[in-house]
C-alpha cells in the first residue's frame, strides 16, 4: 500500500479521530484534577496580625488554615509590646491560598545594645553628636573641677561611673561630667 493511499485511507482517519478524541478526554479530567488539587477560585483572606502576639497569631493563622513563618526580629519599636508583630507579608486582606506561609516580624524585647564611644577628654560639643548618633541620649550634665572647660572626665549611666565600650540599649540616658576650666 502506498503512502497516499493509506493516509486518505478509512483506518487512518478512524485512528487519527480516535487520537484526538483521546486527546480531549485526557485534556478534560487533567483539568479537572488541576482544578481539585489547586483549589482552584478558593482563597482565605489574610487577618490583620500587627500588634498582637504570638500565641494570638498562632491561633488565627491556625483557624485560616495558614502557616506562619518568623522571619527576623526588626528595630525596637515602643508603639508595639515586646515580641508582637510589627510587620506581615502578604499584608492584612488579601486574598491567598489554603496553607500559605505568612511572614512575619516581631519586636525584639528592647533596644539593641550598642557599645559606649571613646568621648573621654573631648569637648561636650565633640561628645554630645557623637552619643547622639549612635541613638543615646545626652542627660544631666554635671561640672567639676578642672582645667579642661567642657571637657568629658567621666562617662554615668544611671548614677554608676560607666568605662568606654560599654555595651547600653539605644536611646538610654547618659549622664556626663565635664570639667569647668578652674583647677
Amino acid at each position: 500500500m502506498s503512502l497516499i493511499k493509506f493516509l486518505t485511507s478509512k483506518v487512518f482517519f478512524k485512528q487519527i479521530i480516535l487520537a484526538v478524541v483521546a486527546i480531549i478526554v485526557l485534556s478534560f479530567f487533567m483539568l479537572r484534577y488541576l482544578k481539585y488539587a489547586t483549589n482552584h477560585g478558593d482563597f482565605v483572606e489574610v487577618p490583620e496580625l500587627k500588634g498582637k502576639t504570638l500565641e494570638v497569631v498562632q491561633i488565627e493563622i491556625d483557624d485560616n488554615d495558614l502557616r506562619m513563618v518568623v522571619q527576623d526580629s526588626a528595630n525596637y519599636n515602643p508603639n508595639y509590646p515586646k515580641y508582637s508583630v510589627i510587620d506581615q507579608q502578604p499584608e492584612a486582606g488579601s486574598l491567598v491560598k489554603e496553607n500559605r506561609k505568612i511572614y512575619l516580624t516581631l519586636n525584639p524585647s528592647g533596644y539593641r545594645k550598642v557599645a559606649v564611644p571613646s568621648i573621654i577628654r573631648r569637648t561636650l560639643r565633640q561628645a554630645k553628636p557623637t552619643l547622639e548618633a549612635l541613638g543615646f541620649k545626652v542627660g544631666k550634665i554635671t561640672y567639676v573641677n578642672d582645667i579642661g572647660k567642657d571637657e568629658v572626665l567621666a562617662i554615668k549611666f544611671k548614677g554608676k561611673t560607666i568605662k568606654e565600650g560599654t555595651m547600653l540599649e539605644k536611646t538610654s540616658k547618659i549622664d556626663l561630667v565635664l570639667g569647668n576650666g578652674k583647677s
